[in-house]
């Protein structure tokens, strides 16, 4: 029986402990991957390819062609990362390096998801990165995270769950204002939220809360579902997907859809 998609994205805030990939949380994914899959097809969308470089190279980070580089010496290394971490569960590592450019066309798009459909009835983890090597504006603002939202809906995805920084979607800015609540469940995403400027964290982060507001946007207008969670709280995450409960984390969904319940109804019929 086919099993319910999902897709699963990392960011470079969650991979990298100072200036260093951080084996034991990529090795924490994995466990946490590992369970995922006996219920659901994951697909993973992994950022960390500069992050990788930097640990063998230590150039400015600053310019493009500089990320590009580092991106190219990191790339190979973050997949030898996730195949021994893989490799104690017997689940075998693919990459595919995409850009936006690649979901404007359909016949890449039709490509891309054979091959992903091809690697998940083999029981092989897609892990997705942006082709960073050339890519220009995508190194810059996305971050993986719109590009996560395309391969949810493109390849057949209900659902897309952000490991992030932050534990979920809130009304203020949690960094600045102690008062600020967690958002359980949203529905839409105001048109300014949207605008705002990026504001990432982390030295190698390149998104921000605003590029997962887009992402989820993305989603909402196509009927697909969002789940943001904080990256170094993986129960969370787990509980989510395995125990139908919410402990943490903002889910966006439809107003007119049934959240969890319309997840695991879709896991029913698959």
């Amino acid at each position: 029986m086919q099993k319910p998609r999902i897709v699963l994205k990392i960011g470079s805030s969650n991979l990298c402990n100072g200036e260093a990939i951080d084996d034991g949380q990529i090795n924490a994914v994995a466990n946490l991957i590992s369970e995922i899959k006996t219920r659901f097809d994951v697909i993973l969308v992994s950022s960390g390819a500069v992050a990788s470089g930097y640990t063998r190279v230590q150039i400015d980070k600053s310019t493009l062609q500089n990320k590009q580089a580092l991106a190219s010496i990191g790339q190979p290394l973050l997949m030898e990362s996730y195949r021994k971490a893989f490799d104690r569960f017997n689940i075998p590592t693919a990459q595919i390096l995409l850009a936006g450019h690649d979901f404007d066309s359909r016949k890449s798009t039709a490509f891309a998801r054979s091959t992903i459909d091809a690697l998940l009835a083999n029981n092989a983890l897609p892990i997705i990165n942006e082709n960073d090597a050339i890519a220009t504006s995508e190194i810059i603002f996305g971050d993986n995270d719109r590009l996560s939202a395309h391969a949810a809906y493109y390849f057949g995805a209900k659902l897309l769950a952000i490991l992030s920084d932050i534990d979920g979607y809130f009304d203020k800015n949690p960094h600045t204002d102690s008062t600020a609540k967690l958002l359980p469940q949203v529905h839409t995403i105001p048109k300014d939220a949207l605008s705002q400027s990026h504001t990432p964290h982390s030295n190698f982060a390149t998104g921000g809360i605003v590029t997962k507001l887009m992402a989820a946007d993305f989603l909402l207008q196509r009927h697909c579902m969002m789940f943001l969670s904080h990256g170094r709280k993986l129960e969370v995450l787990k509980n989510f997907l395995l125990h139908n409960t919410q402990d943490s984390g903002t889910l966006f969904c439809p107003a007119d859809s049934q959240g969890l319940q319309e997840l695991y109804a879709f896991k029913q019929k698959a």
